[in-house]
């Protein structure tokens, strides 16, 4: 039987790979109000030099719009640039990420 797991908003998971993020000491940003940014730009951005990561969160089966995938693609596209979308389902994959 698989375990249920509980549902949580994006903005809880944001606030998580927020904490995680300072844990181990990258640069987290994430806009404020996202009204006044390019349409799809990830969510946050992490810098850790020499690495940078951008990651677009959604909850459970969220799915990125049209926007979302043309940043993904152009990001994917950029050698030494990681992107990621991360679901909280993800969390263990994520800590071994950020490590």
């Amino acid at each position: 039987m698989k375990t249920q797991l509980p549902v949580i908003t994006e903005k809880d998971f944001l606030s998580q790979v927020k904490d995680l993020a300072k844990v181990y000491h990258w640069r987290f940003y994430h806009p404020f109000l996202s009204k006044w940014s390019e349409r799809g730009y990830p969510d946050i951005t992490l810098i850790r030099p020499p690495k940078i990561i951008f990651v677009e969160l959604k909850r459970e089966n969220g799915k990125l719009t049209t926007h979302q995938q043309e940043w993904a693609d152009l990001l994917k596209a950029c050698p030494g640039v990681e992107y990621y979308l991360w679901q909280p389902s993800q969390f263990e994959q994520i800590v071994a990420t950020l490590k």
